[in-house]
């Protein structure tokens, strides 16, 4: 079986990974552009990552409202996902 992983350029697996690590930008803006959801993003993330960097990242998004279009508040600037 073939990962996602291998299905990106290591262009598009760099973008993945920034927009992950950046605040604006939820979970629903990579699965719409890239088709990972969450739990494919937390796990790219794993298999990119030195395990310190991974957990560094995890306990910056645990429960961040802004990864999470749900939890997100209505005003202020968003990704568009353009």
């Amino acid at each position: 079986m073939v990962s996602k992983t291998a299905q990106f350029p290591p262009g598009d697996c760099s973008r993945i990974i920034e927009m992950a690590w950046q605040d604006r930008v939820p979970f629903d803006a990579i699965e719409r552009l890239y088709g990972l959801n969450e739990s494919a993003t937390i796990n790219f993330m794993r298999r990119q990552m030195k395990p310190s960097s991974f957990r560094m990242w995890r306990q910056r998004v645990v429960n961040r409202p802004s990864k999470h279009q749900a939890q997100r508040p209505r005003h202020g600037a968003t990704y568009a996902g353009d």
